[in-house]
């Protein structure tokens, strides 16, 4: 006769140390603390019955965001192993895996977030480690506009990793200012793996790591940026169904700008992330009234100054946002002007923005009927890319390209596909 073993008693001890009888009630009460803090899932007991049997499945990275944030304290500490335990091999180099909470995302950069070791109980660093962390992570930010994100997501995603580590480590009265700078570093991580990279699963690992840090910070504003930078994984999914998945991200966010204040170009930022997501799920007059509405928030004279890390917003940005929505409203002509506009006004900053602006011209072009302008202007975003890759803009040439088999006969569209098929061009599309 078999018999069951007696199961995960660490969660089971855990659960009921939070006077929580049933399985029932901690799928509950897992659910709930996954909503406070932004994500949306729903646990069921079956899922619970699973995590306290005598082989508990390693949980998934929301989940385990959920029982750290519920039980503050390691999901290690709540008996479960993670999937490289038995393999040493397997483990992240230079880590403990009771350090870690979530599994190793490499990506192209080899790099691999952590979760937090949720409480140490003696600081042994002292303060100053915490102002020398913000300088390398406000050196981050500003060599991503400069290097390239294959290179540059390794030491992003490390200094994230060693942030996680040092938290609690350090005296009580550093850990608001690292702890935002984590949720920083982890943030641009992510935005390296979705925007630069197109590895949209480590993104989802990065952006959660940022919250849970934003939420120690007690700074909503970082926090409601992560949320939102959430809520385009869905949208560029290509999915219909995941559409309030997206909107629902959204909808957190502005409930953690409103904790802020935010500043006015948080505000008009969010406005320009929802229409991006409507645009894309076809909702284009919905997008319009969220631009216009952006467009007199930055207009008004109302002036809260906005964190440092928001360097990636701005009134020309917005144009862009409203150029692509334009286009695809089928307002070609008026989609041309603006983005002729975000051309000309571009900065050395916006360099992997203007293979985005190139390419959505091209796509005004082809909507136009003219070919060869089309090709030229999709030929200046691969020269834009060759200096600044961006999978981006990449996904926005091939787009172009896509609508232009009608004309593929004609020799400058030959010409375009030599430029986007070469040897620089492939690899760096499959590389990254």
């Amino acid at each position: 006769m078999v018999t069951s073993g007696p199961g995960n008693t660490r969660l089971k001890s855990a659960r009921q140390g939070l006077g929580l009888r049933s399985q029932q009630a901690l799928a509950d009460a897992v659910t709930r603390t996954a909503q406070s803090i932004g994500l949306r899932i729903s646990v069921t007991a079956r899922t619970v019955r699973r995590w306290e049997s005598d082989s508990p499945p390693w949980p998934h990275p929301d989940h385990q965001a959920a029982l750290e944030a519920l039980f503050q304290r390691s999901v290690t500490d709540l008996g479960f192993a993670p999937p490289w335990a038995d393999d040493p091999a397997a483990r992240p180099s230079g880590e403990d895996a009771s350090q870690r909470s979530f599994p190793a995302h490499t990506g192209i950069g080899g790099g691999a977030l952590a979760a937090f070791p949720l409480r140490s109980p003696v600081a042994t660093l002292p303060g100053s480690v915490a102002s020398e962390y913000v300088s390398i992570t406000s050196a981050h930010r500003r060599l991503y506009y400069t290097v390239p994100a294959a290179r540059l997501h390794k030491p992003v995603a490390t200094h994230a990793n060693l942030g996680t580590a040092l938290l609690y480590a350090v005296p009580e009265a550093a850990r608001t200012s690292l702890a935002t700078a984590v949720a920083e570093s982890s943030m641009l991580a992510g935005r390296l793996e979705f925007f630069d990279l197109q590895q949209p699963e480590a993104a989802q690992d990065s952006f959660i790591v940022a919250l849970q840090a934003a939420q120690d910070a007690r700074d909503p504003i970082i926090g409601s940026a992560v949320l939102a930078h959430m809520a385009f994984i869905p949208a560029f999914s290509g999915i219909a169904k995941r559409a309030e998945e997206a909107r629902d991200k959204i909808r957190a966010s502005r409930a953690f700008a409103r904790r802020g204040p935010a500043s006015p170009e948080m505000l008009a930022w969010l406005d320009a992330v929802e229409a991006e997501a409507e645009t894309r799920f076809g909702d284009t007059r919905k997008a319009l009234r969220l631009i216009s509405h952006a467009e007199d928030i930055l207009s008004a004279e109302e002036k809260r100054p906005s964190p440092a890390w928001l360097d990636w917003f701005s009134a020309d940005r917005l144009a862009g946002f409203k150029g692509n929505t334009l286009l695809a409203d089928h307002q070609p002509g008026a989609a041309r002007e603006v983005l002729q506009q975000v051309l000309s006004s571009s900065t050395e900053n916006e360099s992997k923005q203007r293979a985005v602006t190139l390419a959505d011209l091209a796509a005004v072009a082809v909507s136009e009927k003219d070919p060869e302008q089309a090709c030229a202007l999709a030929e200046a975003a691969l020269d834009n890319l060759a200096r600044y890759w961006y999978a981006t803009g990449m996904e926005r040439v091939r787009s172009v390209r896509q609508s232009l088999t009608q004309w593929d006969s004609l020799p400058c569209v030959r010409q375009l596909d030599e430029r986007l098929y070469d040897w620089n061009t492939t690899v760096s599309a499959l590389t990254g």
